[in-house]
């Protein structure tokens, strides 16, 4: 396969009707080389024999982080665009297709982004992201509104800025976007890019709490420290938005359970 697209699809492998439509989206979405990386008793045979998985990459252990570092190192050295998908999470047709052009055509831009619909357990829609271009300047002092589903970044940007943070459980992808943001720029294309399944198994969901907790430390540790001190002034109604916005989607999801 010549591309230069690579994703990595980290699975524990207790979801598999999820996993085969995630990397079924992943073949719609545009050329990639695929990349599972699963606990070493994981079978993914079937995913190899019919060309929905390229590779294989037996999941250290150390945490979802470290899993996504460790697939991202053994991707091939030609892969120039990269990003992970969550094994329950969807990719729109055409996708990575529309994201790869974005960063061909800019070498300024670090990132493209765009807009990501939130589905419940069944694949139906109850809510969209459309935050658009200024999600990217505000996210040093807001709730941050990039969608890391559906996402393309330069590996050459991941490796500069080390990788995924293993300090962070939850926001790590935040952590990711600010130190990018450091770089160059982040590209917003007008267009749903990816779905993201709201579901009590998501770690951003089952535990939104702790999960609002550590972006905001995560925001608060990329600021001047003069701007630091005088967080508190912002920092506690951005968390208390962002929890509420986060009940208000578990509420829509639980409602077209009935």
């Amino acid at each position: 396969m010549n591309t230069r697209v690579g994703i990595v699809v980290p699975t524990l492998g207790k979801r598999p009707d999820y996993l085969q439509e995630c990397l079924q989206s992943i073949s719609k979405a545009g050329e990639a080389y695929v990349c599972l990386v699963a606990p070493k008793d994981f079978d993914a045979q079937n995913f190899l024999d019919t060309g929905l998985v390229n590779q294989t990459v037996v999941d250290p252990g150390l945490g979802l982080p470290e899993a996504i570092n460790h697939a991202i190192d053994k991707l091939p050295r030609d892969i120039e665009f990269i990003n992970w998908l969550g094994d329950d999470d969807l990719l729109q047709p055409g996708s990575l297709t529309k994201t790869s052009e974005t960063l061909q055509a800019e070498p300024g831009t670090v990132l493209a982004y765009g807009s990501c619909s939130y589905i419940d357990s069944n694949g139906d829609v109850i809510w969209s992201n459309k935050s658009g271009q200024w999600a990217s300047p505000l996210l040093h002092v807001g709730p941050d509104l990039i969608p890391q589903p559906g996402a393309l970044f330069r590996r050459a940007a991941f490796e500069q800025v080390g990788g995924l943070s293993t300090e962070f459980n939850w926001a790590f992808d935040f952590d990711l976007l600010l130190k990018l943001k450091a770089l160059g720029k982040l590209k917003f294309v007008n267009q749903t890019l990816a779905s993201f399944r709201w579901h009590p198994e998501s770690l951003s969901v089952g535990q939104r709490k702790m999960s609002v907790s550590e972006a905001g430390k995560v925001r608060v540790s990329h600021l001047p420290k003069p701007l630091r001190l005088i967080s508190f002034l912002w920092e506690y109604p951005v968390r208390k938005a962002t929890m509420v916005a986060g009940n208000r989607v578990t509420a829509k999801a639980q409602g077209k359970k009935h």
